[in-house]
């Protein structure tokens, strides 16, 4: 199910050709930059570049390399060896002063840095459902539930403007997770540059249009993947907000959105009535599995004084899957906003499902204003609340029968008014940049 979802782009992101021609790239770039130098002869990457583009790095080529990992034990060994084999002596000044975790590092962050752009574009996708969706329901009178109970009303416009603050802020993080990651390093065995001086590290960097890592060790600090996997989990529990607002408000008692059905969709091979859900479990699940990146992640921090190799296996799994789920569900998200079917008029129908008892608030502040102290007024109405739970009656005729409320009809009419709960919308989506059309 996941590949309907997916682009080719991230597909291709994350395959082992991918990762040896982002290698290529870092070892070239790293060439050029010792002939920069002067340390290697002159026309020398030129040449390696004009070879690679004449034989390019295909699928023949990883499955020699994957050959010769078999023997090597190593995969950096044997792609440099199969460099070799490829492109002859003009690879001998590949990876010179490097060590393996120079490439490896650089070449991940940089696949890091293409992913985070990818999901960021799914993100601003997902935004501006949400934000179309909010505008048009801005006035979409519902009731909020606190604990899964009525509340106050609201509008289903801004229960959708919230989801968006929150993507937004998703964004951000997306955005210092990404600068985080970005960096290149090319400081050799422990990060004392003792065979690699730090301007080809800067050469480096500036062509793959990364940072240098101030400072490193035979590594890259895994605080910043740690910071990008914290990142994703918490865009995962944003998708999940917005899915478990369908889930609740499909359930049949409910029925005030529902997630489009397709014809010839069915959902369920015994129940032919049923319309379940789907999307938005299935969103529900995929937030519990980039959550569950976020602890092996913590756990690669902290490794043995220069390095040690405990992170690697963690990664080669952590970090494709969280980047490629994040794009996956930020997809899904984008389909089920799409085609979300709202029932305004359920929605409306179910402010007043229980006989008034969602203006008790607004009943309360009524009965303030004609002196009541608040404990006598709290009484008052909870006294009526109570009867018209058990179905004696609406909150507001049961207190207008009432001899001890001091309220006349057009005190009870404004109580019970619902355009309260409108008066300050507008000014909402003004904050977030939809004044209303024509205001």
């Amino acid at each position: 199910m996941i590949e309907r979802y997916q682009t080719p782009d991230m597909r291709a992101l994350w395959s082992d050709l991918a990762r040896l021609r982002r290698w290529w790239r870092v070892e070239l770039a790293a060439v050029r930059a010792w002939e920069a130098r002067g340390d290697v002869p002159t026309g020398t990457a030129d040449a390696l570049d004009a070879a690679e583009r004449a034989a390019p790095l295909d699928d023949a080529f990883a499955e020699r390399v994957a050959a010769m990992e078999r023997d090597t034990r190593h995969d950096v060994v044997a792609f440099t060896r199969a460099l070799t084999e490829r492109f002859g002596e003009p690879a001998r000044f590949v990876h010179m002063g490097l060590t393996s975790t120079d490439v490896v590092d650089t070449a991940q962050n940089l696949a890091l840095v293409e992913a985070v752009d990818v999901i960021a574009a799914d993100l601003e996708a997902v935004r501006t459902h949400l934000r179309s969706l909010a505008d048009a329901h801005r006035d979409t009178l519902t009731i909020g539930r606190s604990h899964g109970v009525h509340a106050e009303p609201t509008t289903f416009g801004l229960v959708l403007l919230g989801f968006d603050a929150a993507a937004q802020r998703d964004a951000a993080r997306l955005a210092r997770a990404r600068d985080a990651v970005g960096v290149a390093m090319l400081s050799g065995s422990v990060g004392t540059y003792a065979h690699v001086p730090p301007d080809v590290e800067a050469h480096v960097a500036d062509a793959l249009g990364l940072t240098p890592d101030p400072v490193s060790t035979q590594v890259v600090a895994r605080d910043r993947h740690a910071e990008l996997a914290g990142t994703l989990a918490i865009l995962g529990t944003t998708i999940e907000r917005i899915a478990l607002e369908v889930r609740h408000l499909q359930r049949s008692e409910v029925r005030e959105v529902r997630e489009g059905f397709a014809p010839g969709q069915t959902g369920s091979s015994s129940m032919p009535h049923k319309k379940n859900p789907i999307a938005s479990e299935n969103l529900t699940g995929v937030a519990r599995l980039l959550r569950g990146y976020v602890g092996p992640a913590l756990e690669d921090v902290a490794l043995w004084h220069a390095r040690d190799i405990s992170h690697s296996s963690v990664e080669r799994v952590v970090l494709p899957d969280a980047t490629t789920l994040a794009a996956y569900a930020l997809r899904r998200t984008a389909t089920l906003l799409e085609r979300l079917v709202v029932d305004a008029d359920r929605m409306r129908a179910n402010v007043d499902v229980l006989g008034g008892l969602v203006h008790s608030q607004a009943a309360l502040h009524a009965l303030l204003r004609t002196g009541l102290t608040r404990e006598r007024a709290y009484e008052l109405v909870q006294r009526a609340a109570l009867r018209t739970w058990e179905g004696e009656g609406t909150l507001r005729d049961l207190l207008a029968a009432d001899p001890d409320v001091p309220l006349d009809d057009d005190a009870l009419a404004a109580a019970f008014d619902v355009a309260p709960y409108l008066a300050h919308v507008d000014a909402i989506f003004a904050r977030r940049g939809l004044p209303r059309e024509g205001s």
